[in-house]
């Protein structure tokens, strides 16, 4: 068995929405990720997916789009993007109920992976595109939702924890953060997260070691779409 991750698949089986108009990465990123992941995860593994998952609008666009993650093998565990407009945050047990057996969705919840306690969340970081207040405010309420999702996995008993955000986990030029202090505070072993897209995005935040935390970036055009082994 093995623990890998990935995110931003950007899928659009539904809607008009090419992705190779961005970068060359994205020529015939579908079949990348296909490929990629047939040839590394198996119906043991576990994948996290670290948000972006759909253009679609509301769950019936994203319906084939998560039935082509469904098909894929392994166990899958979702976590919520800032495009994901189909996942309303305050309905993740919904979700969780309607995609039992098939999917799984973190959000004010914690998963587990051998000995490991699976924490996370979307994150936020400024990145200018809305007021200093707003950012604010949303990073409040993220911090809130990864909190809930450390305490619960505390409470069931786990002591050993692999943070997962979609967002990178600080904004552009800064040591540390709210969510890298939460990572330090109950002593998570990796921080894993993407929304960077582009070489000019890759080394927004973190990468390899800082304060004996493993930082992991995973958007999919960096990792050229092939899973990121976590843990083995």
């Amino acid at each position: 068995m093995s623990l890998y991750a990935i995110g931003d698949f950007h899928l659009s089986f539904t809607v008009n929405k090419p992705m190779d108009v961005f970068d060359k990465r994205w020529k015939n990123h579908v079949v990348k990720i296909e490929k990629y992941w047939k040839r590394k995860v198996t119906e043991n593994d576990t994948v996290v997916i670290t948000g972006d998952h759909s253009w679609g609008r509301d769950l019936a666009e994203c319906q084939a789009d998560l039935d082509f993650i469904m098909a894929l093998p392994g166990r899958k565990i979702l976590l919520r993007g800032n495009h994901d407009m189909f996942w309303d945050a305050k309905k993740t047990e919904n979700l969780n109920e309607m995609f039992r057996g098939k999917l799984e969705f973190l959000q004010n919840n914690f998963y587990t992976y051998e000995d490991y306690a699976l924490v996370g969340t979307k994150g936020y970081c400024y990145e200018g595109k809305d007021s200093y207040e707003h950012f604010l405010k949303i990073r409040e309420r993220e911090l809130g939702r990864l909190r809930c999702s450390f305490e619960g996995a505390k409470a069931a008993g786990y002591e050993k924890f692999i943070m997962f955000l979609h967002y990178p986990p600080t904004s552009i030029g800064e040591m540390e953060s709210p969510f890298t202090l939460m990572a330090q505070e109950f002593g998570a072993e990796k921080v894993i997260y993407s929304h960077c897209h582009g070489e000019k995005r890759y080394d927004d935040s973190f990468k390899g070691y800082v304060d004996g935390i493993e930082y992991k970036l995973v958007s999919g055009d960096y990792l050229n779409f092939k899973p990121e082994l976590v843990l083995r």
